[in-house]
Formats: C-alpha cells, structure tokens, sequence
C-alpha cells in the first residue's frame, strides 16, 4: 500500500518539481525566472536593479516569438510582434494575443521554451502568463505580456559567442478537469 500511495504522490509532485528544476537551471530550453536578490535597508532589490543595466557596448541581440495550440484547445494564439533587438541587461516586453473561439469558456495553460538551448540561463522573465491558468470566455480574446531581460552575464559565456537571434516559443494547452472541478489525472491502464 505504501508503494502504490508513494507512486501516487511522486506522479503528483514530479511535474512540479520538473518546473522548478528547469526554471532554477535552464535545464531543457527553460528561461530562467528572475529573482530577487536581498533587499536593502530601503526595500529596494539590489542584485536585480544590477542585473537590469542595459550594456551600451554590446551588440543588440534578436529575440523572435513563436506560438503554437494543442490540437484539442479551440484558440487562437499569435505573438503580436514578430521580433524585437535588446541589449543584455535591457528589459523588454512582448505581447502574445490569445483568442477562444469556441462557444464554451475554457481554462487554458502554456508552456515556454528558449532557443538556442544555451540561451536559457540567461533569459530571465520578470512577468509571464506562463504556467498559470489562463480562463477564456466563449469568443474572448485577451492580450498577454511578457516582461524579460538578457542576462549580461552571457556576454562572459563562451558558448554564447555568435548567438545573435533567440526565439522564445509558447505552447497553449488546455487543462483537464472533471465534472466536480477537480484537475484530472491519467491513471496508468485507465
């Protein structure tokens, strides 16, 4: 029995620690989320404000957007800019449009990815809509930002020499619940 609950709770749990893992390491493509780092005697994130101190010297680095739906969720879901240039340490912010077109509302959750993979430790997002339910009205069509900056630290990064586009990818999914609103989880076998 407790094999079988130990089962049960490493299924529930591995998703979200996966999540964490990527989002700490960069692990599989994964941007990196800011944090914080100590807060001064004035309430002020020091180690953040550092960070966000675009490099005037360097090279301006493309960063393009790409948006993809599940098969089974009724939106439609485009970047609102094809592209924008920053430099290391310059925040930006992108808008994503997402659209449901079916006749029911619908809770949607997306996931993201970095590309070129060496990329992730350094792309840090302030503010996103990921990983967070999104609920859409029959017909509602909602804009969603992305605030991020590049880390200047790849400046220093050998891997990162002649890296000069960056494609940051959503993907939406629609999340499963039953009738009582409970999330629903596959059982093996069922």
């Amino acid at each position: 029995m407790s094999i079988i609950l130990g089962t049960v709770a490493f299924s529930y749990g591995s998703v979200p620690l996966y999540k964490m893992i990527c989002q700490t390491t960069g692990f599989g493509g994964q941007p990196v989320r800011a944090h914080s780092g100590k807060l001064d005697g004035d309430g002020s994130d020091n180690d953040l404000a550092q960070r966000l101190v675009p490099v005037t010297d360097a090279k301006r680095i493309r960063v393009t957007f790409n948006a993809s739906v599940s098969d089974v969720l009724p939106w439609k879901f485009t970047p609102q800019q094809r592209e924008v240039r920053v430099l290391p340490g310059e925040t930006a912010l992108a808008f994503y449009t997402a659209t449901n077109t079916s006749d029911r509302d619908i809770i949607g959750v997306a996931t993201y990815s970095v590309t070129p993979g060496q990329v992730a430790p350094y792309f840090s997002k302030i503010q996103c809509f990921c990983f967070e339910e999104q609920r859409l009205n029959a017909g509602e069509t909602v804009d969603m930002p992305v605030f991020f900056y590049l880390d200047p630290d790849l400046l220093d990064d050998f891997n990162m020499r002649g890296v000069e586009t960056v494609t940051l990818s959503y993907t939406f999914f629609k999340a499963k619940y039953d009738d009582n609103g409970a999330i629903k989880v596959p059982v093996a076998g069922g």
